[in-house]
């Protein structure tokens, strides 16, 4: 609108402002008594915080319980091994069915595979047997015999899912029944008993190292996606431990042994038992379960007792038949 033609309006009556009090923020702070400062004391936004107490490593198990249930294994497997042989053979047999039954339990409970257990624990009992009558030429037969009563036991159910459950039931004789087999043909030499003893010796000392140096010591993992636990160190401790005391049992435990024979036969045995436990892990990862089964506390199951057992047990047998022959 053109300024000319603008018409001017009266401007509202505005009353005078009163004063404006001071607001409490405005007046001066009186300091504050020393008992109100020590009531309420103003933080220190630089003062260091108190670092974290460490937190103390763990085994994640009863180690109590664990030590407890391993001396009474051994104390049952010394005594049967050096008392009767065939009371040992035995005690192969039973560790043999419980593994099966516990490993195939898991295959269907977490992955509904249905391994026949029947066939599998008549045939894997049968294979140790056999082993320590016929030697090798049985544990084959019996292995060949055992899968073919898989195949045709499983016949007898609907077949859905047929392929699956027959490979995982071959699949558990060669690894429980099969692996163990070579324990029993350890026992038939002159010096057997002091030649599963020395395979025994070697795998727990095997463990032992791995898990003491590890776990004072671990800082690089070994195979994290697998078994979170384990670490180079650790592997490091194993074949120490293992080569030393593979010197000492040969030399003083195996006929006719050399203490050099043993540093092989150590190292051959950490390697095995850490791909044996790794080999176990991938299992029960797989699964999604920590432990086979609850019968052994503090350990598990008896396939988390088995696992660095079994793919040692053909290691150890055939270097020493190569060193020191089977007789």
């Amino acid at each position: 609108m053109p300024r000319q033609h603008q018409q001017s309006y009266p401007q509202p009556y505005e009353a005078p402002q009163p004063h404006p009090q001071p607001r409490p923020y405005d007046t001066p702070q009186t300091p504050p008594s020393p008992q109100a400062a020590a009531q309420n004391p103003e933080p220190m936004p630089d003062a260091p915080q108190p670092a974290p107490a460490p937190q103390k490593k763990s085994a994640g198990r009863d180690l109590g319980a664990a030590i407890g249930v391993g001396l009474g294994l051994g104390v049952v497997i010394v005594a049967s091994l050096f008392i009767v042989k065939a009371v040992f053979v035995g005690v192969i047999a039973v560790a043999v069915v419980v593994g099966l039954w516990e490993l195939t339990s898991r295959l269907q409970e977490r992955k509904d595979i249905k391994a026949p257990l029947v066939p599998l624990a008549v045939g894997g009992a049968a294979m140790v047997v056999a082993g320590y009558v016929r030697d090798a030429e049985g544990a084959w037969v019996a292995m060949a015999l055992t899968t073919l009563a898989v195949l045709v036991w499983r016949m007898t159910q609907p077949p859905e899912g047929y392929l699956k459950d027959v490979t995982a039931g071959v699949f558990a004789a060669f690894y429980v029944p099969f692996l163990a087999t070579f324990v029993a043909m350890m026992l038939t030499a002159d010096d057997g008993p002091y030649r599963v003893l020395t395979f025994l010796i070697l795998t727990v000392v095997s463990d032992t190292g791995a898990y003491a140096v590890g776990w004072r010591f671990g800082r690089n993992k070994l195979a994290p996606r697998i078994s979170p636990g384990k670490t180079r160190e650790g592997l490091f401790g194993a074949i120490a431990f293992a080569m030393a005391a593979g010197a000492l049992c040969t030399q003083f435990l195996i006929d006719d042994g050399v203490w050099w024979q043993g540093l092989v036969l150590g190292l051959a045995v950490a390697a095995s038992a850490t791909l044996g436990d790794l080999g176990e892990s991938m299992i029960k990862r797989d699964l999604g379960i920590k432990d086979m089964g609850t019968l052994l506390p503090g350990h598990g199951g008896i396939m988390d007792r088995l696992d660095s057992l079994l793919p040692t047990a053909p290691v150890v047998w055939l270097l020493l038949v190569l060193f020191v022959g089977s007789a």
